[in-house]
């Protein structure tokens, strides 16, 4: 009898106590599962919370509008002499000569133009001579005063000669240049207002001023 009483408690008991299901996928399984599940929920909310990262585009480099300037080296060219004197009076000599067979010297002095104390002009006369790619030697002489600069060389070309015709129109208008002074020259003498009168009118022509007739 109290053998029939305790298998009735014991039943009794496993009925009360909660089922355990039981699975039959393996242990390992239920691990890469759950796995899997995490890895697209983190997925999932990296695509729409996490900041996207900036983009910085490289800047373009400016562009240089500086033109380019190419020094190539030459051969070093030595100054064997160089001489120059300078006088008090504004005068003064210089000569120099160069290791590859350049020879320069020039003179300068002050001169006085017109009836003015005042008015100087630079007179400076000189030569130099180097020698041409193809072997001659170029020699150059030159004289720049109060008439303008005047230089003389043999390798200079010569206009050709002028023709007869051209030199017969030349000398007429030559002549009537002279002709219209003798007479601008007489009537000055023989009338000095009228003449003074053209002289102003002449100064306004040539500074571009009008005057009236």
């Amino acid at each position: 009898m109290k053998l029939l009483v305790a298998v009735c408690a014991a039943l009794s008991l496993a009925t009360a106590l909660p089922q355990r299901r039981v699975s039959l996928k393996p242990e390992t399984q239920n691990l890469e599962d759950q796995q899997l599940a995490e890895q697209n929920y983190n997925n999932y909310q990296q695509q729409d919370y996490r900041q996207q990262p900036q983009e910085y585009r490289q800047a373009k480099p400016i562009e240089d509008f500086r033109p380019k300037v190419s020094l190539e080296t030459t051969t070093f060219i030595p100054i064997i002499r160089f001489d120059k004197e300078q006088g008090t009076d504004g005068s003064y000599k210089t000569a120099y000569e160069t290791g590859n067979n350049i020879q320069a010297e020039e003179q300068g002095y002050l001169k006085t133009v017109g009836d003015s104390q005042d008015a100087n002009a630079l007179v400076q006369s000189g030569s130099y001579s180097y020698t041409a790619p193809d072997g001659q030697v170029i020699t150059v002489e030159y004289t720049a005063d109060e008439f303008g600069f005047r230089v003389k060389g043999d390798h200079i070309p010569t206009p050709p000669p002028v023709s007869p015709e051209i030199q017969k129109g030349l000398d007429l208008i030559y002549a009537g240049i002279k002709a219209n002074q003798e007479r601008a020259a007489l009537e000055a003498k023989n009338n000095p207002e009228a003449a003074r009168d053209l002289e102003e009118k002449a100064a306004l022509d040539y500074k571009g001023h009008y005057y009236q007739q």
